[in-house]
Protein backbone atom coordinates (compact mmCIF):
# COMPACT_ATOMS: atom_id res chain seq x y z
CA UNK A 1 0.00 0.00 0.00
CA UNK A 2 1.21 3.71 -0.65
CA UNK A 3 1.70 5.40 1.88
CA UNK A 4 -0.69 8.55 2.11
CA UNK A 5 -0.36 11.12 4.46
CA UNK A 6 -3.74 12.21 6.45
CA UNK A 7 -4.58 14.97 4.97
CA UNK A 8 -4.57 13.19 1.07
CA UNK A 9 -6.59 10.19 3.41
CA UNK A 10 -9.38 13.22 4.19
CA UNK A 11 -9.38 14.88 0.80
CA UNK A 12 -8.49 18.08 1.94
CA UNK A 13 -6.98 20.60 -0.50
CA UNK A 14 -3.14 20.18 -0.91
CA UNK A 15 -2.24 23.43 -2.60
CA UNK A 16 -0.02 25.90 -0.81
CA UNK A 17 -1.43 28.56 0.91
CA UNK A 18 -2.76 31.15 -1.35
CA UNK A 19 -0.99 34.70 -1.38
CA UNK A 20 -4.17 36.50 -1.48
CA UNK A 21 -5.32 34.83 1.45
CA UNK A 22 -2.08 34.55 3.87
CA UNK A 23 -0.21 36.12 6.20
CA UNK A 24 3.73 35.18 6.34
CA UNK A 25 5.28 34.53 9.76
CA UNK A 26 8.95 34.28 10.09
CA UNK A 27 10.36 32.54 13.27
CA UNK A 28 13.37 33.22 15.08
CA UNK A 29 15.25 34.58 12.24
CA UNK A 30 18.19 35.55 14.96
CA UNK A 31 21.63 36.00 15.10
CA UNK A 32 22.29 33.39 17.87
CA UNK A 33 21.26 30.04 14.53
CA UNK A 34 24.27 31.54 12.51
CA UNK A 35 26.89 33.07 15.19
CA UNK A 36 25.83 32.13 18.69
CA UNK A 37 25.48 29.09 20.14
CA UNK A 38 22.69 27.41 18.16
CA UNK A 39 24.65 27.19 14.58
CA UNK A 40 21.65 25.16 12.20
CA UNK A 41 22.88 22.97 9.27
CA UNK A 42 22.67 25.22 6.02
CA UNK A 43 20.92 28.33 7.67
CA UNK A 44 22.97 30.58 5.46
CA UNK A 45 20.99 29.23 2.48
CA UNK A 46 17.55 29.08 4.44
CA UNK A 47 18.00 32.71 5.45
CA UNK A 48 18.50 33.84 1.06
CA UNK A 49 15.33 31.76 0.34
CA UNK A 50 13.26 33.66 3.53
CA UNK A 51 14.58 36.41 1.89
CA UNK A 52 12.55 35.33 -1.59
CA UNK A 53 9.68 34.86 0.50
CA UNK A 54 10.09 37.83 2.36
CA UNK A 55 10.46 39.98 -0.99
CA UNK A 56 7.64 37.96 -3.21
CA UNK A 57 5.23 38.68 0.58
CA UNK A 58 5.90 42.46 0.15
CA UNK A 59 5.44 42.64 -3.73
CA UNK A 60 2.33 40.64 -3.18
CA UNK A 61 0.61 42.58 -0.29
CA UNK A 62 0.90 39.92 2.24
CA UNK A 63 0.61 41.10 5.76
CA UNK A 64 4.52 40.08 7.43
CA UNK A 65 4.96 39.18 11.30
CA UNK A 66 8.55 38.73 12.23
CA UNK A 67 8.74 36.65 15.62
CA UNK A 68 11.48 37.20 17.68
CA UNK A 69 12.55 34.55 20.98
CA UNK A 70 14.01 36.71 23.36
CA UNK A 71 15.31 35.55 27.18
CA UNK A 72 16.19 37.76 30.70
CA UNK A 73 19.55 39.57 30.52
CA UNK A 74 22.16 36.74 31.11
CA UNK A 75 20.66 33.74 29.85
CA UNK A 76 22.88 31.91 27.75
CA UNK A 77 20.65 31.72 24.40
CA UNK A 78 18.78 34.46 22.88
CA UNK A 79 19.29 37.15 25.99
CA UNK A 80 17.62 40.55 25.24
CA UNK A 81 20.17 42.76 25.38
CA UNK A 82 22.73 40.59 23.59
CA UNK A 83 24.00 40.57 20.22
CA UNK A 84 22.32 37.12 18.99
CA UNK A 85 18.98 38.40 19.56
CA UNK A 86 19.22 40.75 16.99
CA UNK A 87 17.22 39.69 13.54
CA UNK A 88 19.89 38.89 11.05
CA UNK A 89 20.22 41.87 8.20
CA UNK A 90 18.78 40.12 5.59
CA UNK A 91 15.40 39.74 6.95
CA UNK A 92 15.37 42.90 9.19
CA UNK A 93 11.71 44.09 9.23
CA UNK A 94 10.30 46.80 6.88
CA UNK A 95 8.06 50.19 8.03
CA UNK A 96 4.85 48.50 9.04
CA UNK A 97 5.85 44.68 9.52
CA UNK A 98 4.67 44.07 13.67
CA UNK A 99 7.85 42.38 15.24
CA UNK A 100 6.31 39.74 17.92
CA UNK A 101 8.44 39.13 21.00
CA UNK A 102 7.64 35.24 22.25
CA UNK A 103 9.52 33.02 25.16
CA UNK A 104 8.42 29.44 23.85
CA UNK A 105 8.81 27.77 21.07
CA UNK A 106 4.90 28.49 20.06
CA UNK A 107 4.89 31.39 18.46
CA UNK A 108 1.15 32.11 19.48
CA UNK A 109 1.51 31.06 23.49
CA UNK A 110 1.63 34.11 25.44
CA UNK A 111 1.09 36.12 22.60
CA UNK A 112 -1.17 38.55 20.61
CA UNK A 113 -0.07 37.23 17.33
CA UNK A 114 -3.16 35.12 16.91
CA UNK A 115 -5.25 38.68 17.09
CA UNK A 116 -2.70 40.23 15.11
CA UNK A 117 -3.22 37.79 12.21
CA UNK A 118 -6.56 37.52 12.78
CA UNK A 119 -6.98 41.68 12.20
CA UNK A 120 -6.12 41.62 8.97
CA UNK A 121 -8.53 39.17 7.74
CA UNK A 122 -5.96 36.35 6.62
CA UNK A 123 -7.03 32.88 6.87
CA UNK A 124 -3.74 31.13 6.24
CA UNK A 125 -0.34 31.18 7.10
CA UNK A 126 2.65 30.95 5.26
CA UNK A 127 6.14 29.54 7.77
CA UNK A 128 9.53 30.27 7.62
CA UNK A 129 12.68 30.24 9.99
CA UNK A 130 13.98 28.48 12.86
CA UNK A 131 14.28 25.80 13.98
CA UNK A 132 12.23 23.27 11.93
CA UNK A 133 10.97 20.64 14.61
CA UNK A 134 11.67 23.25 17.13
CA UNK A 135 9.54 26.15 17.03
CA UNK A 136 8.41 26.53 13.48
CA UNK A 137 6.74 22.94 14.14
CA UNK A 138 5.00 24.20 17.86
CA UNK A 139 3.43 27.03 15.81
CA UNK A 140 2.35 24.94 12.60
CA UNK A 141 0.41 22.89 15.18
CA UNK A 142 -0.64 25.72 17.40
CA UNK A 143 -2.37 26.95 14.27
CA UNK A 144 -4.35 24.10 13.47
CA UNK A 145 -6.26 24.75 16.95
CA UNK A 146 -6.76 28.00 15.87
CA UNK A 147 -8.30 27.08 13.07
CA UNK A 148 -5.39 28.41 10.43
CA UNK A 149 -4.63 26.66 7.06
CA UNK A 150 -0.83 26.52 7.15
CA UNK A 151 2.14 26.41 4.11
CA UNK A 152 6.08 25.85 5.55
CA UNK A 153 8.44 26.55 3.37
CA UNK A 154 10.90 23.84 3.59
CA UNK A 155 14.18 25.62 2.34
CA UNK A 156 13.50 28.24 4.49
CA UNK A 157 13.97 26.34 7.31
CA UNK A 158 16.78 24.79 8.94
CA UNK A 159 17.59 22.82 12.12
CA UNK A 160 20.89 21.46 14.01
CA UNK A 161 22.47 17.79 14.84
CA UNK A 162 19.89 16.06 18.04
CA UNK A 163 21.36 13.80 20.75
CA UNK A 164 19.41 10.75 19.87
CA UNK A 165 17.75 9.75 23.79
CA UNK A 166 17.98 6.76 22.89
CA UNK A 167 21.58 6.40 21.54
CA UNK A 168 24.17 8.19 19.39
CA UNK A 169 23.33 11.17 17.28
CA UNK A 170 20.82 12.65 14.72
CA UNK A 171 21.81 14.51 11.51
CA UNK A 172 20.31 18.01 11.08
CA UNK A 173 19.52 16.76 7.62
CA UNK A 174 16.97 13.59 9.31
CA UNK A 175 15.67 15.77 12.06
CA UNK A 176 14.87 19.16 9.34
CA UNK A 177 12.94 15.92 7.13
CA UNK A 178 11.53 14.33 9.78
CA UNK A 179 10.02 17.12 11.30
CA UNK A 180 8.63 18.80 7.76
CA UNK A 181 7.16 14.96 6.94
CA UNK A 182 5.38 15.20 10.68
CA UNK A 183 3.84 18.70 9.61
CA UNK A 184 2.86 17.17 6.10
CA UNK A 185 0.36 14.44 7.66
CA UNK A 186 -1.65 16.45 9.22
CA UNK A 187 -0.45 20.13 10.06
CA UNK A 188 0.46 21.95 7.20
CA UNK A 189 1.43 21.83 2.99
CA UNK A 190 4.81 21.99 3.19
CA UNK A 191 6.67 23.11 -0.13
CA UNK A 192 10.24 22.88 -1.05
CA UNK A 193 10.77 26.72 -1.43
CA UNK A 194 9.58 29.99 -2.39
CA UNK A 195 8.90 29.38 -6.39
CA UNK A 196 6.46 26.81 -5.17
CA UNK A 197 4.03 29.11 -3.77
CA UNK A 198 3.62 31.24 -7.50
CA UNK A 199 3.52 27.74 -9.34
CA UNK A 200 0.74 26.71 -6.73
CA UNK A 201 -1.26 30.18 -7.30
CA UNK A 202 -0.91 28.95 -11.18
CA UNK A 203 -2.20 25.65 -10.72
CA UNK A 204 -5.19 26.84 -8.46
CA UNK A 205 -6.32 28.95 -10.86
Amino acid sequence: MTAQTLLQIAGAPLHPSPLDKSALVIIDAQVEYTKGKLPLEGVDAAIVEAAKLLTLARNSGVPVFHIVQHAPSGRPLFAEDGPTAAIVQLLTPAAGEVVVRKNLPNAFASTDLDALIKSTGRTELILAGFMTHMCVSATARAALDLKYRTTVVANATASRDLPDPLGGTIPASVVHRVALTELADRFAIVVKDTAALTAGAKAVA
